[in-house]
């Protein structure tokens, strides 16, 4: 029997419990461009910088965040974990700053992007 907060269906081998999110980095980490097309090499001195993930499964208890939303969060609090061979990030639902998805409704919070 299937429990409905299973993570079966995105193909993942666990359920996350309460406010847990796993989710899966946009690109490589390293070197990125600019808008303006400029590499800007890992190395590169910036500011505190957030990233962009994409949600793959959400606990029981997550309440503003849905399998597919791209999600914001500081790289620098986060928890690794490999499933099949593919490496996800483990995140509580206060740790995402925003979510930038497509379903943003007209009386939507200021959480949305």
């Amino acid at each position: 029997m299937s429990h409905p907060d299973d993570s079966s269906e995105n193909g993942l081998p666990i359920r996350l419990l309460h406010d847990r999110i796993l989710v899966r980095l946009e690109g490589a980490e390293g070197e990125r461009r600019s808008s303006a097309g400029i590499v800007i090499p890992a190395t590169a001195s910036v500011g505190k910088r957030l990233s962009w993930a994409t949600a793959v499964g959400v606990g029981p208890n997550v309440r503003m965040v849905v399998s597919g939303d791209r999600v914001l969060f500081d790289p620098d609090e986060r928890s690794e974990v490999e499933l099949h061979g593919r490496d996800y990030i483990l995140l509580r639902e206060r740790d995402v700053h925003a979510v930038a998805a497509r379903r943003v409704e007209n009386d939507a919070t200021g959480l949305y992007l």
